[in-house]
C-alpha cells in the first residue's frame, strides 16, 4: 500500500523511508527535501502550521550551488539599488513569493522571517504572493532572507513590476478560461433545457427526456468542478479562517443546486435545473471578470508611471566619448547625455546646457519646466528642447519615481477605519443571510416542498453582499489615481476620511502662500565701520550654509571669507567663526536684541550690524484658494517665523482669520495643539523642511513639493507641483469620493434591502438573482471609476 508524504502530500517512493515525528506521530516523507522542511518547521514549533494549511504544501527542491551562487548575487549593492529601499534606518525591500495557498502559508512565512533578530516586521500578502520586509540589512543579507524561505519549501525573489504585469495578464486569461467553459457548457445545457421547457420531445418515449438530462449532467460537470470551484475553494479557505466570506452564500447556492440535481437526475425525480445552475456560474464570472477589469484600470496609472522609464542611456566618459548602455547599469555620478525628445534615465543634476522639461507624469502640470545648470531633473520625466549633461545623483528605489509609487501603494494597502467596518458588517450580513435563508427554507418547506430549495438558492445568491465590500475600496482606489495623476501624493490611508471633517487650515506663509523666490530690497547698515559690500559680502558666505527661501536673494552676492564652526540654529538663523570674530544670520532680536520688523538682521560678535528687507510676492492662486475655503465654512490662519510685518501684509491681502508671526517650530507645534483641545480638526499647509513637529501635530499635513526627499517628510499628503489649486482640487475629490462612497453604500443596501424580501417571496429567479448581484456589483464599480475622469 503506497504511502502519501506528510508535508507535500505526494507518494513516496517505493524503497524510500525517511520520518519526522509531529504530534508525537512519526510521519512518512518523500524525500530528504522534505524531510529537512518539515524538520525546520517542528524545530522552531511552528508546528501549527499543518493544522491551518488549507493545501499541500509544495514539493521541496534541494538548492543546487548554482542556485545559491545565484541567490548570493542578490547582496550585491549595485544590484540591490533597484528594489532595496531605506525606511526609518531600516532596509525594505518586496518580495515575490511562490507557493503561497493560504493564510497558514503567511502565518508561517512571517513565523520563519520574524525568527531572524535582525527582521524587524513581515507582511505577507495572500492575493499578491508578495511580501514587505524590513530588517536590518547591516546585520542580515538579503540572500539569507530568501534562503530562509526555501528552508520552508517557498521560493521567493524581489518583485518586479513587469512581472506584476506577467501576473495580471495570467489572472485575466485564468478568468476567460473559466468564462469559456462556462458559456460553451451553458449554450448546449439551455439548448436541451428549452427543447424540452417548450415540448419538442413531446410524443418521445420518457427515456428520451432522461437521457437529456444525463446529457445536461455530464455537460454541467465541467461548469461546476472547473469554472465554479473558486468560488468554493474562497468559502472553504474563509470557513478554516473562521470567516464568513461572499464566496459562501454563492458557493452554497451552485454546488447544493448541481447536488439536487444530481440527485434527481440520478433517482429520476422531481425537477432538474442544470442550465440555471451554468447560467448563472457564467454569470457570476462574468461579473467577476468585469470586476477585475475595473479594478485594473483603478490602479494602472501606478504601473504605467514604471513603464516610464528608458530602457537605455547615453553616458560620456573623461574624453567626452558617447557609451549607450543598459538604463539599469547606471551608477551614481556618471554623467548622461540627454537629446532632445529623450525620457530621463535617473535623477540627477543638471551640469551643462539648459532645457524645458515635461514633469506632468509627476506633477499633473504639462507646461514645460526650464532647467539651468545646478538645477534637478528626475527620472521618467521628458526633456523637450535642449541638449543636457546630467550628473547622477540617485538610483533605483531612491529616484523620485519609485518614492512616488511606494508610497502610493503603501497608502491603497492600509486600510481605512471605515473599510474595516464595512468588511465587519459585510460578514455580519453572510451570518445574517445564512440565517434567513435558513428560515425561507423552512418556510417554504411547510407550504411548497417543490419550490423551497430554489426559492432559497435564490435568496442565497440575490443578497449577496459582494457590492457592500465593493463600495469603499473601489472609490478609495480611483480617487488615489486620480490625485497622483494631478501631482497630489496621498501618503496615509486616513486623508480622504479627514479632510471631509476639516474645520480650520493653517498655514506656513514663506513658500507656502508666497513664491519664496526672494529679492533684496532693502539694506540698513546700523554699524558705519562696515561698507555695503563688505556686509552683503559677509551675508552671502552666511547663507550659503543655508537652505531656506531666504538666502536665495543672496546668491548674486559672492562671499569670500571661509568660515569656521558654523551651525544651523533651525528656527533662528545660521553663526560662525572668522579670525577670532563672531558672525551671525537670522532673526531680529536673536542674541537679546532689541526685535523690529526686519526679515533678517546680521550680526557681528552678537551685535546687529545690519538689517534686510526682502520683497515676496504672495501666490497668484492663494487669494483664490482661501475663498474657496472659507466658502466652505473652514477658518483660515497663518504661522510664521518670520519676524517682520511682512506676515501682517500677507494676511490682510488674503483676508485670513489670524496671523502668529515670530514662531519657533515648537510655536507652531503649541499653536495646532491648542485648536485641537478646542475642537477643531486642524490641516497644516507647509514646506516640509522645518515644519516636522507642527506636521506631527496636526490631524493632517500638507507639504508642498520637496524633491527626491518626499519618503523622508513627515506630510500626510505631498503636493508635487507646490501649487495651492491642488489644494482645491484635494478637497474637491475628497469631497466627490465621500459623496460616491456614500452613493455606493445606499446603493448596496438598497439593492439588499429591496432584494431580500422579494427572493424571499418566491418572485425571484435563480438567473434573475444571479444577474441582481452582478449588476449590482457592477454599477457600483462604474460609479467609483467616475472619480478617474476628474
Amino acid at each position: 500500500m503506497s504511502k502519501n508524504c506528510f508535508h507535500c502530500l505526494e507518494s513516496v517512493p517505493a524503497g524510500f523511508s525517511a520520518h519526522v515525528v509531529i504530534d508525537n506521530t512519526a510521519e512518512p516523507m518523500c524525500c530528504i527535501g522534505c524531510q529537512a522542511v518539515a524538520q525546520n518547521i517542528i524545530d522552531q514549533g511552528m508546528t501549527d502550521y499543518y493544522k491551518y494549511r488549507t493545501v499541500s504544501a509544495g514539493k521541496v527542491e534541494q538548492l543546487v550551488p548554482e542556485q545559491l551562487a545565484f541567490i548570493k548575487s542578490y547582496d550585491n549593492e549595485d544590484i540591490q539599488d533597484e528594489f532595496i529601499s531605506t525606511h526609518n534606518d531600516n532596509s525594505e525591500v518586496l518580495l515575490s513569493v511562490e507557493g503561497i495557498t493560504c493564510a497558514a502559508c503567511a502565518w508561517l512565512i512571517e513565523k520563519q522571517l520574524l525568527n531572524l533578530k535582525s527582521v524587524k516586521r513581515v507582511d505577507v500578502n495572500t492575493s499578491t504572493n508578495r511580501a514587505m520586509i524590513q530588517w536590518d540589512k547591516s546585520a542580515t543579507p538579503l540572500s539569507e532572507l530568501i534562503t530562509s524561505l526555501a528552508e520552508i519549501g517557498y521560493k521567493a525573489y524581489p518583485f518586479q513590476s513587469d512581472l506584476e504585469a506577467q501576473q495580471k495578464q495570467q489572472t485575466a486569461k485564468a478568468y476567460i478560461r473559466r468564462l469559456g467553459v462556462a458559456g460553451l457548457m451553458t449554450m448546449q445545457v439551455m439548448m436541451f433545457a428549452f427543447a424540452m421547457y417548450f415540448g419538442m420531445f413531446s410524443g418521445m418515449d420518457s427515456n428520451f427526456e432522461q437521457y437529456f438530462r444525463w446529457i445536461s449532467l455530464i455537460l454541467a460537470t465541467p461548469v461546476i468542478l472547473y469554472s465554479a470551484l473558486p468560488f468554493l475553494s474562497n468559502a472553504i479557505n474563509g470557513l478554516k479562517a473562521k470567516q464568513l466570506n461572499m464566496d459562501l452564500p454563492v458557493s452554497l447556492a451552485i454546488f447544493g443546486a448541481y447536488g439536487a440535481s444530481c440527485y434527481a437526475t440520478v433517482m429520476e425525480v422531481g425537477e432538474v435545473y442544470f442550465e440555471s445552475i451554468c447560467m448563472f456560474t457564467f454569470l457570476l464570472l462574468l461579473g467577476k471578470y468585469l470586476e477585475f477589469r475595473a479594478r485594473l484600470k483603478a490602479s494602472e496609472f501606478t504601473a504605467n508611471l514604471q513603464k516610464l522609464l528608458p530602457l537605455t542611456a547615453r553616458t560620456l566618459d573623461e574624453n567626452g566619448k558617447e557609451h549607450i548602455i543598459a538604463a539599469k547599469k547606471l551608477k551614481l555620478n556618471d554623467i548622461v547625455l540627454i537629446k532632445a525628445g529623450e525620457t530621463i534615465p535617473a535623477d540627477g543634476i543638471l551640469v551643462k546646457g539648459s532645457t524645458s522639461v515635461d514633469e506632468s507624469m509627476m506633477t499633473g502640470e504639462h507646461q514645460p519646466v526650464r532647467k539651468y545648470i545646478d538645477h534637478n531633473v528626475y527620472a521618467g520625466t521628458v526633456n523637450h528642447d535642449g541638449i543636457i549633461e546630467i550628473k547622477i545623483n540617485k538610483l533605483g528605489q531612491n529616484t523620485l519615481l519609485n518614492q512616488i509609487i511606494r508610497l502610493q501603494h503603501n497608502a491603497l494597502t492600509k486600510r481605512p477605519r471605515l473599510v474595516e467596518i464595512t468588511d465587519k458588517v459585510a460578514q455580519w450580513f453572510v451570518a445574517v443571510l445564512l440565517v434567513f435563508a435558513s428560515l425561507t427554507a423552512i418556510g417554504w418547506y411547510q407550504i411548497d416542498p417543490d419550490a423551497a430549495f430554489w426559492i432559497t438558492i435564490s435568496v442565497l445568491v440575490a443578497t449577496c453582499p459582494c457590492a457592500l465590500s465593493l463600495a469603499i475600496p473601489t472609490a478609495l482606489t480611483c480617487a488615489v489615481a486620480t490625485l497622483t495623476r494631478k501631482g497630489i501624493l496621498i501618503k496615509q490611508a486616513h486623508v480622504l476620511e479627514t479632510l471631509s471633517k476639516l474645520t480650520l487650515v493653517a498655514f506656513d506663509k514663506t513658500g507656502t502662500l508666497t513664491q519664496g523666490k526672494f529679492s533684496l530690497d532693502v539694506v540698513d547698515i546700523l554699524d558705519d565701520n562696515y561698507s555695503k559690500e563688505q556686509i552683503l559680502d559677509i551675508a552671502a558666505q552666511l547663507e550659503s550654509y543655508s537652505e531656506h527661501p531666504i538666502a536665495s536673494a543672496f546668491k548674486e552676492f559672492k562671499g569670500q571669507r571661509k568660515f569656521d564652526g558654523v551651525q544651523l540654529h533651525p528656527g533662528v538663523g545660521i553663526s560662525a567663526q572668522y579670525d577670532n570674530t563672531h558672525y551671525a544670520i537670522g532673526k531680529s532680536g536673536w542674541f537679546d536684541t532689541k526685535k523690529t520688523n526686519a526679515q533678517a538682521t546680521l550680526y557681528i560678535n552678537k551685535q546687529p550690524v545690519a538689517r534686510f528687507y526682502f520683497v515676496d510676492k504672495v501666490k497668484t492662486d492663494a487669494d483664490k484658494l482661501v475663498n474657496s475655503l472659507k466658502a466652505a465654512n473652514l477658518s483660515c490662519h497663518m504661522l510664521t517665523g518670520d519676524a517682520s510685518d511682512a506676515g501682517a501684509k500677507v494676511a490682510k491681502k488674503l483676508k485670513l482669520d489670524s496671523v502668529q508671526a515670530s514662531c519657533s517650530p515648537k510655536d507652531k507645534q503649541d499653536a495646532v495643539e491648542h485648536w485641537s483641545t478646542q475642537g477643531e480638526v486642524v490641516a497644516m499647509v507647509g514646506d516640509g523642511v522645518n515644519d516636522s513637529p507642527v506636521f506631527a501635530s496636526a490631524h493632517l499635513s500638507i507639504a508642498m513639493e520637496t524633491g527626491a526627499d518626499i519618503s523622508k517628510n513627515s506630510a500626510d499628503v505631498v503636493l508635487l507641483n507646490s501649487d495651492l489649486a491642488s489644494i482645491d482640487h484635494l478637497l474637491t475629490i475628497a469631497k466627490q469620493t465621500r459623496r460616491i462612497i456614500k452613493q455606493n453604500l445606499a446603493l448596496s443596501f438598497l439593492y439588499n434591502g429591496s432584494i431580500l424580501p422579494l427572493a424571499a417571496m418566491g418572485l425571484v429567479a435563480p438567473w434573475m438573482a444571479v444577474i441582481g448581484m452582478s449588476a449590482s456589483s457592477i454599477i457600483v464599480i462604474c460609479n467609483s471609476l467616475r472619480l478617474l475622469k476628474l
